[in-house]
């Protein structure tokens, strides 16, 4: 047995409430290292001669990874402080004792030896995530490329490729002209990247966070927006671009004209003066990236933070927003997070918090700041397994499982899983507009648990390579569509929201098979039962012992048969 593997910390990730009396309990071991685990715990301040308070549980393996295997227990328990360890048989029949961070070859019998978990103090720090927002399909709009109300010609709107400056004339009264075929299409909340005041078409360097960029209209229609979303059954989150401002910003813009002197010097991280601002130059303060037109706030600093605070709760006061999509979230102190989070809730009790990561966010995701993050876990396995095809089945499920080992059991349904959004080149683009290969990595982000983030344009087959070149304007025009694409895009989102099972069904079976390239899951909801197919190459996978099910996908009897990046969704 290899003790290096072991792991356990007696914290939030590793031993938390579910509910109020009701506890997960986690262990990691080296993948097929341990043939058996049990949980033993006792009541720290009653000793067994008074009264015995000791209890065993089973432990089960929940998922794997390519190098772990996560044991889990969901034990009931009403004690002041559990005290707790664990035996762990290896499969030679060897036992180990595992108690307060050492390992023991008798069984542990001093409380100070045992890891400890003070019930009511983990009760209170239980998940409070929006109930709303769990399994949503988000719609990610880029708002100066997605629709205009004035008279664009088609030249203009549908140039490609495409550059920063084109003025496509994008706006709020074009989006709240297309809600009906948001809605239709089936998602249920629609993600705006910035739409406040700044001199370029993404709007990342925000110069006036308290005023709409005239280019999209007015706060009075993105009232409209958000009260015509609500009324189709919609919710709108808007990107919060909190990291950095725009050097037009005012406090900026007074470090500019005043230098030392500015009474603003705090609100950023100026090193030196006079301000290195030149294209190709190192900036002499910190930026968003080496960027001098987006310089990086101060908010350690009380005032700026204030200020920012202030700006998240207005929008959702004065518009009804339901909440926020942080950009570079994770250059900003959990500090700031954990109050942004707190004023926040004070305005909007359900409120939803995303932040912006593009690598492993455990640290942000303990229930006290943010509700979710972009995914890119998830959007890294789908584009190695389906773009480049540097890995198998076996690793995507395995890259779904190390989320699922590492993060809050709660957090399940709430991660936005996407394939391609503003950041990065179209989905279709990278697999060289092979449409099979973007229907299954749909159907990887719908037909999972989660979030599944559209980018707009993706369910018509919308092409476009790196930034900028991924932010064209909307096909609008049916003649550029794929309206096969559209329709499979539909009927995915339709079985999503039908069947429950997909989403909040218990695994109940689950198997990926590198040599044939198929994932197979089966999940089950009450009577619900479902498989759940993926074949991730292309050639043919036969399947003769599910011939005859009916799949949801084409509304056919299954042929037994999958062909080239095909998924299935089959009733039992």
């Amino acid at each position: 047995m290899e003790y290096a593997a072991i792991r356990h910390f007696a914290d939030k990730r590793y031993c938390y409430a579910a509910e109020k009396g009701r506890f997960l309990v986690r262990l990691e071991t080296k993948k097929g290292d341990a043939a058996k685990v049990t949980l033993h715990g006792q009541e720290k301040y009653l000793p067994i001669k008074f009264m015995d308070t000791r209890r065993a549980w089973g432990m089960e393996i929940a998922c794997s990874d390519d190098y772990r295997d996560y044991y889990e227990a969901v034990i009931d328990i009403d004690v002041v402080c559990l005290r707790y360890f664990f035996e762990i048989q290896d499969t030679a029949g060897n036992v180990t004792y595992y108690g307060n961070h050492n390992f023991y070859d008798e069984c542990v019998t001093d409380v100070d030896r045992m890891f400890d978990c003070p019930q009511t103090l983990r009760e209170e720090e239980i998940f409070e995530l929006p109930a709303w927002a769990k399994n949503k399909v988000v719609y990610q709009i880029f708002p100066s490329r997605f629709a205009t109300d004035k008279d664009v010609p088609e030249e203009v709107w549908y140039q490609a490729p495409i550059g920063h400056k084109a003025d496509l004339k994008g706006s709020l009264r074009g989006i709240i002209n297309h809600l009906d075929y948001i809605k239709e299409l089936g998602a249920d909340i629609l993600y705006m990247t910035p739409i406040f005041s700044s001199n370029s078409s993404h709007k990342y360097n925000i110069d006036d966070y308290y005023r709409i960029d005239p280019s999209f209209g007015t706060k009075e229609d993105l009232k409209e927006l958000v009260s015509r979303a609500h009324a189709l059954g919609m919710y709108v989150i808007l990107d919060g671009v909190f990291n950095h401002s725009s050097w037009d910003f005012f406090a900026f813009k007074d470090i500019r004209e005043k230098g030392a002197e500015s009474k603003y010097l705090d609100w950023y991280y100026i090193q030196e003066f006079p301000l290195v601002m030149e294209w190709g130059k190192r900036p002499s303060y910190k930026t968003f990236s080496y960027a001098a037109p987006m310089p990086k706030l101060n908010l350690r600093n009380r005032e700026t933070a204030d200020y920012f605070i202030d700006v998240a709760c207005y929008w959702i006061r004065e518009c009804g927003i339901d909440g926020w999509r942080l950009d570079v979230a994770d250059e900003v102190s959990h500090a700031f997070w954990k109050r942004f989070r707190r004023e926040i809730r004070a305005v909007k009790r359900d409120a939803l918090i995303v932040g912006e990561i593009w690598h492993f966010a455990g640290d942000f995701l303990e229930g006290d700041e943010w509700d979710s993050i972009m995914n890119y876990q998830f959007y890294y396995a789908v584009r190695d397994l389906i773009v480049s095809e540097k890995t198998g089945a076996g690793s995507f499920v395995n890259c779904l499982s190390f989320m699922k080992g590492n993060l809050n059991q709660a957090l399940d349904g709430y991660l936005w899983n996407f394939i391609d959004s503003h950041d990065t080149a179209r989905f279709l683009h990278n697999v060289g507009n092979d449409c099979n290969k973007q229907k299954l990595a749909a159907a990887l982000q719908l037909l999972l648990p989660g979030m599944p983030m559209i980018y707009y344009g993706d369910e018509v087959a919308m092409e476009g390579g790196h930034d900028p070149d991924c932010r064209r304007g909307m096909l609008w025009d049916e003649g550029r569509q794929n309206r096969e694409m559209l329709d499979y895009y539909q009927t995915l989102i339709r079985i999503r929201h039908e069947y429950a099972v997909l989403t909040q069904g218990e695994l109940t079976a689950q198997h990926a098979d590198d040599e044939t390239g198929l994932i197979t899951m089966e999940r089950r909801l009450g009577d619900q039962r479902l498989t759940v197919l993926f074949h991730t190459r292309a050639g043919t996978a036969e399947l003769p012992e599910l011939k005859g099910r009916k799949n949801l996908v084409d509304g056919q009897r299954f042929s037994g048969r999958l062909g080239d990046y095909e998924a299935a969704v089959l009733a039992e």
